[in-house]
């Protein structure tokens, strides 16, 4: 009998968000009569601006012709694309960063994910707690990490807290690791990662040979100045970090798939004997081998969020979400409750109210008002007693949504 991959069932019970969704379904199955509204996991529910819509019609009208039909791609992207992301994401903030840098995907999940497959198992990965599910359970399935103990927290993994007690800013290890998962904007917390603190982070790094892979998701909801939007606005930061980025909240691919990974060309790492490897050259024979690039039309959709009519529309799509972030965080602090985020991210972070756990009041705030979001606790230990709200949804909803929390309350 074929043998599996037992490091699958060190994962926990279940993914975060199936497990949302296991007991919503039982909810409703058993009140069908709930209007429920659903502010948990963070898909976007605004359709896509009408540039890239105008793109990706015409991107499948030329796939109806012999003479502009298009068959497998560079597996890297288009460079059409690639070069629009230099110029718009990077050039236009002093950040050097050339396209054959670039690697055009179907998602940054994936990549957070796949960029494993380069790195060996003997690597210690610090992780900030909590912290996006995903960059746990890859390790998890991958080897990298023992069992987890009775908080969840896996034996082979380097936790770092990030809480309201320290600002929410990670300190750097007093350990030597060697991968680093970063994200900012932050998800679950909505927080922003300062010049500084990352300069620290870069600095650790170039110190003890560790690479950061710094997920930049939601870089387009920062509205506040001197909060960098990618990593290599860092000092020293294109020699020892990966950087991920995706159009799903921006441009509303989440059901679309368009994403890109840079790793630069000088970024190394080392075999078991010491010797030093280029981390994009295994990277690009990995993406080669394992992936044959997103599909034209989805990459022409991607391409037409840089025109300026794409610009635009993003531009009015992320202050749409924005707004529902602000309804909601003035809608709870009114309320009494204690919140952060929401200001540079389309998350709202809470503190439970009454000292309740985080899944009690998931279940609370669903029988009482009709509401999802997602506990704290289920993006690590040092969640619990959080809670996140997401602001996508339509303003009615919020609006409803806000109205309901601050009812459920009294």
């Amino acid at each position: 009998m074929a043998r599996i991959n037992e490091h699958f069932l060190k994962l926990q019970a279940g993914y975060l968000f199936p497990e949302i969704a296991r007991r919503v379904s039982a909810f409703c199955e058993a009140n069908p009569e709930a209007d429920v509204i659903r502010l948990g996991i963070g898909d976007v529910t605004e359709p896509l601006p009408p540039a890239i819509v105008k793109a990706m019609h015409d991107a499948v009208d030329e796939m109806a012709n012999r003479e502009s039909f298009h068959g497998y791609g560079p597996e890297q992207g288009y460079a059409f694309l690639r070069d629009a992301i230099v110029e718009n994401d990077y050039q236009s903030r002093g950040v050097e960063v050339s396209a054959d840098e670039i690697f055009v995907s179907d998602g940054s999940k994936c990549d957070t994910g796949n960029i494993l497959d380069i790195f060996g198992q003997d690597n210690r990965v610090a992780i900030t707690d909590p912290v996006y599910p995903v960059y746990v359970d890859t390790n998890v399935m991958a080897g990298r990490t023992g069992n987890a103990d009775d908080n969840g927290r896996y034996e082979g993994l380097a936790y770092i807290p990030v809480t309201a007690e320290n600002d929410f800013v990670p300190a750097i290890p007093d350990e030597k690791v060697d991968l680093i998962y970063l994200c900012y904007p932050n998800n679950p917390t909505g927080t922003v990662a300062s010049k500084e603190t990352l300069q620290q982070w870069v600095d650790y790094a170039k110190q003890n040979d560790a690479i950061i892979f710094y997920d930049a998701a939601y870089v387009a909801f920062i509205t506040e100045e001197n909060v960098p939007h990618s990593i290599y606005e860092i000092d020293g930061a294109k020699s020892v970090a990966i950087e991920f980025r995706s159009f799903s909240k921006n441009a509303g691919f989440t059901g679309t798939r368009c994403a890109f990974t840079v790793v630069p060309k000088d970024l190394k790492g080392k075999t078991v004997n010491g010797e030093e490897k280029f981390i994009h050259a295994l990277w690009n024979r990995r993406h080669s081998t394992k992936f044959n690039g997103a599909s034209y039309v989805v990459q022409k959709g991607a391409a037409a969020a840089y025109s300026e009519d794409g610009k635009k529309q993003i531009g009015d799509l992320v202050s749409f979400y924005l707004e529902n972030a602000r309804l909601l965080r003035e809608g709870l602090e009114e309320a009494g409750i204690t919140v952060f985020g929401g200001v540079n991210a389309p998350y709202v972070w809470l503190k439970t109210p009454d000292e309740s756990t985080s899944w009690e009041f998931f279940d609370q705030l669903l029988k009482k008002a009709h509401l999802v979001g997602t506990p704290g606790s289920g993006f690590g230990a040092s969640g619990e007693g959080y809670f996140r709200l997401s602001a996508f949804n339509s303003r009615e909803k919020i609006e409803a949504a806000v109205e309901r929390f601050v009812k459920s309350l009294g």
